[in-house]
C-alpha cells in the first residue's frame, strides 16, 4: 500500500528535501512512497530545487483521503503535522527534534538522533542500507544540512553533520562553502514578501505550560531592513494570534552573517520570555547575541521557564 512521506507544516529546506531523500530510500527498500509537502517551498528551498533541477513536491492539506499510512520526517509533534494526522497510521519517523505529544496505536519505526539536521540521519540510513545516493539526492541532503546548521554556525552542528556535508558534496560535485553561502543568501530575499508571509514562512507551534507558543524564524543579512517593517509585522502577528489562538508569538530575526538574533515578542506571558533569556524586553524586543537555533537556543529555554 502506498504511503506519503512529508515534513512539517511551513516547510523549510530540510522538511522538503529530507522527505524526498527518505522517500527514494524507502522505495529502494521495497516500499511504495511519494514525497509530498505541507506547504509551498520557501525562497531558499526553491533555489535548491532549481539548482539540482528537482521538481517541487505536490502540496497536500490532508492525507487520509488517499492513503492510510504515512512516514514523517523532520517532525513528530501533531500540531506541526498534516491536519488529519489522527486519522492516519504513522509507520516511520525520522527526526532530530524533541519528542512531544506523540503517541501511536501500533508499533512503528522511529529513528531520532540529536544531530543538526534530519537529512544527516537519512544519509546515515542510506549508508546502513547500502543504498547508493544519487547525485541529485546528495545535493538535496547537502542543502538541508547547510540550511539547518547555517553552514556550521549553529550550535546544533555536530561532527557527523560536517562529515555528511563533505561526503555528500563529493557525490553532488559542488563546492559546499561557495554553494552554501549562495543558498543561504537566496533565502534572505525578503523585500517581495508580505508581513503575513514573513511570519508564517518558518513558523512552528509548541505547547508549553498550557499555552500555545508560536515561534517563527526569519533569516536576513540586515536586521534593520526587517525591523523597518516592525509596525506591520506586529499587526500581522496580533491578527494571527487572535485568529489561530496563539497565546505567545516569538519572531526570531536572525542575521546569518553575524549569528545574532533579535526577538520580537507579541502576546502573553512576556515575563516568561524574560525569565528564559535572563534579559528585559524593551518595547517587546530583545537582542540575543550568538543565538541562531530555535531548536536548541529558544524552545528548551522557553520550556524550562514555563515549568520553573
Amino acid at each position: 500500500m502506498k504511503e506519503l512521506v512529508f515534513g512539517h507544516k511551513n516547510p523549510d529546506t530540510d522538511a522538503i528535501c529530507a522527505a524526498k531523500a527518505y522517500s527514494y530510500l524507502q522505495n529502494q527498500r521495497g516500499f511504495e512512497t511519494e514525497a509530498v509537502a505541507l506547504g509551498e517551498p520557501n525562497e531558499e528551498t526553491k533555489f535548491v530545487l532549481d539548482y539540482f533541477k528537482e521538481p517541487a513536491p505536490r502540496v497536500i492539506e490532508k492525507a487520509s483521503d488517499e492513503v492510510e499510512a504515512v512516514m514523517l520526517v523532520d517532525h513528530n509533534e501533531p500540531q506541526q503535522s498534516v491536519d488529519d494526522i489522527k486519522d492516519l497510521t504513522v509507520t516511520h519517523v525520522v527526526d532530530h527534534h524533541r519528542i512531544a505529544n506523540f503517541d501511536t496505536a501500533a508499533p512503528l519505526y522511529y529513528h531520532a538522533e540529536p544531530l543538526g539536521c534530519c537529512s544527516t540521519i537519512v544519509y546515515k540510513e542510506y549508508k546502513a542500507s547500502g543504498v547508493e545516493v544519487p547525485e541529485k539526492i546528495a545535493g538535496l541532503m547537502l542543502s538541508s544540512i547547510i540550511s539547518d546548521t547555517l553552514l556550521f554556525k549553529s550550535p546544533t552542528t555536530t561532527d557527523e553533520d560536517k562529515q555528511a556535508v563533505e561526503e555528500l558534496a563529493q557525490i553532488a560535485g559542488v563546492d559546499y562553502e561557495k554553494y552554501g553561502l549562495e543558498m543561504l543568501k537566496a533565502g534572505t530575499n525578503l523585500a517581495s514578501k508580505t508581513e503575513e508571509e514573513l511570519i508564517t514562512a518558518d513558523a512552528k507551534s509548541f505547547e508549553m505550560g498550557g499555552k500555545t507558543v508560536r515561534v517563527d524564524q526569519v533569516n536576513t543579512v540586515d536586521l534593520d531592513e526587517v525591523f523597518a517593517r516592525e509596525s506591520a509585522l506586529r499587526a500581522a502577528i496580533e491578527k494571527q494570534n487572535q485568529e489561530e489562538g496563539y497565546n505567545l508569538f516569538l519572531l526570531m530575526v536572525t542575521n546569518i552573517l553575524d549569528s545574532d538574533t533579535r526577538l520580537l515578542v507579541v502576546g502573553e506571558p512576556q515575563d516568561v520570555v524574560e525569565k528564559a533569556f535572563g534579559k528585559k524586553l524593551v518595547d517587546n524586543k530583545v537582542d540575543l547575541p550568538g543565538v541562531v537555533s530555535r531548536k536548541k537556543q529558544i524552545v528548551p529555554q522557553m520550556q524550562a521557564a514555563f515549568e520553573n
